[in-house]
């Protein structure tokens, strides 16, 4: 089954999130868990935490399929130590609040290494900024996001993220997510069923499939292997409407939280109607 979804809000409480979500129709979802332009935010509460919890039951969200985002400001492949130190601080604290919230994963952009050290020590890093995270706080798991390759971003390409995993060497708490963006971006053609069984079987290889926790469905302003980081609505840009077909139709991305980060909020609801149509195998009238 396909758990499709958006990264709603947020604003009035943590607790709103499966709200929003349900109204898009949702069956997945995406939410930071605390204000993400911020280091540091206030402890969640307990009445936070239960009503949160007893949202995601009533409206029937499962936990494995609820995919939060750690704050864009954290980078665990900071060179700096001091910076760093900081960095694993706000991720650990971010790792606690899923914890609390009862959620078992956590996304993240692996971080940068600035010009300032060599990729190769910058995944040593970012396994050791890890590392230290998932030591500090039981059950939930931490989920590499792969990234478009721009500027000094690190995760571009599936053979670091594998090396990240295996210097991480903690089975069962890392996974990865896969953002199609990033993915055509950094050079892996997904637009043409040829290219997307090719990254797929690179990607079997190199990592493998169990580890694979969650997607986030984008389409792209970047052209094949552009490395922009430029998200585009569903069939707006560069992969259109015919490669999320194929997406859908994928028994290999079943029962993960499918994730929609695309730029129109207000194009949501239809566009998760849309794919989830798209997953029964059904033809949709296509509105752009």
């Amino acid at each position: 089954m396909k758990y499709i979804g958006a990264h709603v809000s947020i604003s009035g409480g943590v607790e709103n999130a499966p709200l929003n979500a349900h109204e898009l129709g949702a069956t997945a979802f995406a939410l930071f868990t605390k204000n993400q332009r911020q280091w540091h935010a206030a402890p969640l509460t307990a009445e936070s935490i239960a009503a949160f919890k007893a949202n995601c039951e009533k409206f029937g969200f499962k936990r494995e399929m609820i995919l939060p985002h750690d704050s864009y400001l954290i980078n665990l492949g900071q060179p700096d130590p001091e910076k760093r130190k900081a960095s694993i601080a706000a991720f650990t604290d971010e790792m606690r609040r899923c914890h609390q919230l009862g959620l078992v994963k956590l996304n993240f952009h692996p971080g940068s290494h600035l010009k300032q050290v060599s990729e190769e020590e910058d995944i040593r890093l970012i396994a050791e900024s890890v590392r230290e995270a998932i030591d500090a706080v039981p059950e939930v798991v931490a989920v590499f996001e792969n990234t478009a390759g721009q500027g000094s971003n690190m995760g571009y390409r599936f053979e670091q993220i594998a090396a990240m995993l295996e210097q991480v060497d903690r089975p069962g708490r890392v996974g990865v997510c896969l953002d199609t963006c990033h993915t055509f971006a950094a050079g892996y053609d997904l637009a043409t069923p040829e290219g997307c069984e090719a990254t797929f079987k690179r990607f079997d290889e190199l990592i493998g499939f169990n580890y694979l926790a969650g997607m986030h469905l984008n389409d792209s302003k970047s052209k094949l292997g552009g490395k922009l980081d430029r998200h585009n609505s569903i069939g707006k840009g560069e992969l259109g409407w015919e490669t999320f077909r194929r997406l859908m139709a994928e028994p290999r991305l079943d029962n993960i939280p499918l994730v929609l980060e695309t730029i129109d909020e207000t194009l949501w609801k239809q566009e998760i109607a849309i794919l989830q149509a798209f997953s029964r195998n059904e033809n949709p009238e296509l509105p752009w």
